[in-house]
């Protein structure tokens, strides 16, 4: 198989793989709304605003196989992750047309395929986990544990100052 064939595959294996998380942040959000009728909405700028989230994923990716040709090592090591947040940033503040069109897409959708891929990468390294000390177990349960106090203790802070 030539190179240019085996990186066709690439781009569309990340494309489809793009396409399923617009698919899964879409049930979300149907999900929602079926629990939730004054949740947002699902309309043709909800699509938009998929395609729109797509499309800077593509971009972004696009770009970070350029960068990783130009033999810069700063640019070549720079994530994707950044890579996509540089471009989203720059299409959102050239013109507001992406931000009304992301805006209609519903936030906690959005984090629910982020975090069913965060689980699914972790799942892959649980060999290398077990293999860390015990020591980090102890570690991370005092790290989740100060986290939900420190948010608790915030939100009633918050909650106390606007008289709730």
């Amino acid at each position: 198989m030539s190179k240019k064939a085996t990186l066709s595959n690439k781009y569309i294996q990340i494309s489809l793989t793009l396409l399923l998380s617009i698919s899964m942040i879409l049930f979300t959000q149907a999900i929602k709304l079926v629990k939730n009728p004054e949740s947002t909405p699902i309309n043709g700028e909800t699509i938009l605003g998929l395609v729109v989230l797509w499309a800077f994923s593509m971009i972004g990716f696009l770009v970070s196989e350029l960068m990783k040709k130009l033999h810069i090592k700063v640019l070549a090591d720079f994530p994707v992750l950044g890579w996509v947040s540089l471009v989203s940033l720059c299409f959102c503040l050239a013109n507001s047309f992406f931000v009304d069109a992301i805006a209609a897409v519903d936030f906690l959708s959005i984090t629910t395929p982020i975090l069913a891929f965060a689980g699914i990468s972790v799942v892959n390294s649980l060999l290398d986990l077990r293999k860390t000390s015990w020591k980090v177990a102890i570690v991370a349960i005092f790290v989740f544990i100060g986290t939900y106090l420190g948010s608790a203790i915030i939100s009633q802070i918050g909650l106390l100052l606007s008289g709730r």
